[in-house]
């Protein structure tokens, strides 16, 4: 089996920057809310921010869970969005996502289903973790394959792995149930491979940042609703919705910074028992 591989160039430095957005949740209604926060408007406010930046980047992010209503419509508001950044973007489904309608508009957009990016030093790889009816994920033995061919194929390169459900525990006992069941099989491939140190994910709507065998794991806050960190029961966050900037530097370090909007007022219901 012979996967895409696509090409993004660097910047004069050398470095691979990257913008990260997860779990926008969106609905084809322009009123749809998920928990008391309206989701497009949040979205609308975390592009609205990103625009003013004027942050360079080379490549976007979407790391699961655009939509919440599964419908195409949905997911062409995120790629009517999509089409304002200065960079390709690339996407993984969440355990939220229905592929046929996000594969189906998002090429219409023109937005690559490549799942193996490569630069001068890194290469990204994207895993689908979707398990369909379920909220926890798993890496299928075929994505376990996808991942082994693809860090041997370029062994020099560091890599980064994407995928949408967090591996180790963030620390939430009611969220860390709807984990990455089959962490450890993921593991034992990155074990094999000294060239892949960085896994980023979604799903969890708060920051993680913690190294876990050898690996920095990261996790990245949603453009909607946040979950209260180190909370055993459902619990919701009053933090402003979230993204994650990334700087993949030559030697194999990465530097990253996630950003919020600040006083935008997307407050959820704070008597939501859960979702």
């Amino acid at each position: 089996m012979t996967e895409q591989i696509l090409q993004l160039a660097t910047d004069k430095q050398g470095d691979l920057t990257l913008l990260q957005m997860t779990d926008t949740h969106l609905y084809s209604e322009p009123d749809g809310e998920l928990l008391g926060v309206n989701t497009r408007d949040s979205f609308l406010a975390v592009m609205e921010a990103v625009l003013a930046q004027s942050q360079q980047y080379q490549a976007v992010l979407a790391t699961g869970d655009i939509s919440q209503d599964h419908t195409e419509a949905s997911y062409r508001v995120f790629t009517e969005q999509a089409k304002k950044l200065s960079a390709p973007c690339f996407w993984l489904p969440g355990n939220h996502d229905f592929q046929p309608a996000l594969q189906t508009e998002f090429a219409a957009a023109g937005i690559s289903a490549c799942k193996h990016i490569i630069s001068e030093y890194w290469q990204l790889v994207l895993l689908d973790t979707q398990v369909v009816g379920v909220p926890h994920g798993q890496v299928s033995e075929q994505q376990l394959g996808f991942l082994k061919r693809a860090l041997g194929q370029y062994p020099d390169k560091h890599a980064l792995v994407l995928l949408h459900h967090h591996s180790v525990p963030a620390g939430c006992a009611w969220l860390d149930q709807h984990s990455l069941k089959n962490a450890d099989d993921l593991f034992a491939v990155l074990a094999q491979h000294d060239n892949a140190n960085t896994l980023l994910c979604g799903h969890i709507h708060q920051t993680m940042d913690k190294q876990y065998q050898g690996v920095r794991l990261l996790a990245t806050p949603s453009t909607c609703i946040q979950f209260k960190p180190n909370s055993d029961d459902f619990a919701l966050d009053q933090q402003e919705p979230g993204w994650r900037y990334l700087t993949l530097k030559a030697n194999g370090e990465v530097d990253t910074q996630v950003h919020r909007l600040i006083d935008a007022g997307f407050v959820p219901d704070a008597n939501a028992t859960g979702y």
